[in-house]
């Protein structure tokens, strides 16, 4: 039977009480819904239940169709007459409340709706309509929530990338988007996902991590803090490097808090989602090709026109191509204290790598050319880790110290030492100064920053 069957037949049942217009659905008091789920956090569940229901039971392609208004007088029907079948002991405002959450994630993102709104979700990991993963605090764990089939789960996807002008079809079977919250997301589709959509969704923080909230959960030490605040105050350049879900984006938001107010930054991205508080900030993003594979727009694009648009820093959300070589560029020539993000293992292999994508550019460069262009652009390597216990540290903090012949020389300031594992699976391990004075402390200097010799001292725990 269609969802409309089932709602008029138990509406004719149990007559509704007295009905509020549709559109106050809409404009509920999300506070009285979160202090209604507190005190009742059961709630939840039957709203899971409750929505796996209609997706197994409805004919949601013509639920889509109907107008908002007939809708939400559907879904409030449905709602009381599943809350009295259930004995849920709701008040008539908390189910005016609780069908207008229900109706909310029906015209949102269906079923994920729940885990977007989720704080304690960091990532939403679909493996097809039948499965879905989350990451909490860390881990991996598998969830209840499923899609009715193959063909809702697309909807859903055409959803998210329809509304910022991107497309996901057989002819371009992959696409990353973003939600209008920034939260990012990644899909792919058949053929080349071969048992159906994948889709990889890394929420956006509501509040981005500062250096404070950073040192409280454990991923660094306070004289780290004062090194690297004071780098980024002296525009000294940094690349941060760490592997998928490392933390590096979370480290370049961060960072970027200790960036002069005054300055005027650009920011190139993929996808749009570094949250950077200063006053004077210009965010692009680049483009795929259309349909006819035109009018794609490149971060190398993005990083020539950002030199033309007067900035004294450039961020890169993420470099891994070709922009390198106009990223060192860009840093050589008066861009100091730029950043950017690179997906590499160790800080040694951040260089191999920058190596290779500057040669991606096709410029006739030697290798010895690329290495003297790394060093003189790039001062600070901060490396980032997630452990295995899914804690995220930073493992590493090294400089580019120049060039020795053709070998390009780097010194470890900071580094994390792992030492054990406790029987709950906790890595255990402490942030220890390598004795090393960074070279770039007498630039500091200029500034009027001192750093305080006991910060590099091997003997003192950090």
């Amino acid at each position: 039977m269609s969802f409309f069957g089932i709602a008029r037949t138990r509406a004719a049942e149990e007559p509704l009480r007295a009905e509020k217009p549709a559109d106050s659905l809409q404009a509920r008091p999300e506070d009285f819904y979160k202090d209604l789920v507190a005190r009742r956090p059961s709630l939840l569940d039957e709203k899971l239940k409750l929505h796996e229901r209609i997706i197994d039971e409805f004919n949601l392609a013509a639920l889509e169709k109907l107008p908002p208004e007939e809708l939400a007088k559907q879904v409030r029907a449905y709602v009381e007459s599943y809350a009295r079948a259930e004995n849920l002991s709701l008040n008539q405002k908390e189910l005016f409340i609780f069908a207008g959450e229900v109706i909310a994630e029906m015209t949102g993102y269906g079923p994920i709706e729940p885990l977007l709104k989720d704080p304690t979700v960091t990532d939403i990991l679909i493996n097809t309509h039948r499965v879905c993963f989350v990451e909490r605090f860390g881990r991996l764990e598998q969830t209840t929530v499923h899609f009715k089939d193959e063909a809702h789960l697309l909807r859903i996807v055409n959803k998210i990338v329809g509304a910022i002008g991107r497309r996901v079809d057989e002819a371009s079977p992959m696409v990353d988007a973003r939600l209008p919250d920034g939260s990012r997301v990644n899909v792919a589709i058949r053929p080349v996902a071969v048992d159906g959509p994948l889709v990889s969704i890394r929420k956006f923080a509501e509040r981005a991590f500062n250096m404070e909230r950073l040192v409280e959960v454990g991923a660094l030490r306070p004289a780290m803090v004062d090194v690297l605040s004071a780098a980024v105050k002296g525009r000294v350049s940094a690349i941060i490097t760490g592997g998928t879900g490392s933390g590096k984006t979370t480290m370049l938001n961060a960072l970027s808090n200790y960036i002069p107010p005054q300055e005027r930054l650009i920011t190139i991205e993929d996808a749009a989602e570094l949250q950077l508080q200063q006053p004077h900030v210009g965010r692009m993003e680049t483009r795929p090709p259309n349909i006819e594979g035109k009018g794609e727009v490149r971060q190398r694009d993005l990083v020539r026109n950002a030199l033309r648009m007067r900035p004294d820093r450039i961020i890169i959300g993420e470099c891994r191509g070709e922009e390198a070589f106009d990223m060192l560029q860009a840093m050589n020539t008066g861009h100091e204290g730029s950043m950017t993000t690179i997906h590499a293992n160790s800080p040694r292999d951040a260089v191999k790598r920058l190596e290779q994508m500057v040669g991606m550019a096709g410029m006739p460069m030697t290798l010895t050319a690329i290495r003297s262009q790394i060093a003189s652009a790039i001062t600070l390597v901060i490396q980032v880790q997630r452990l295995p216990d899914g804690t995220r540290r930073v493992t590493s903090v090294s400089e580019i110290t120049g060039m020795e012949g053709d070998v390009l020389q780097m010194q470890e300031i900071f580094q994390f030492v792992k030492e054990f594992t406790d029987k709950d699976g906790r890595m255990h391990g402490s942030f220890r100064a390598t004795g090393l004075r960074p070279k770039f402390l007498a630039d500091l200097k200029a500034y009027g920053i001192e750093i305080p010799p006991s910060h590099f001292d091997p003997s003192r725990k950090l």
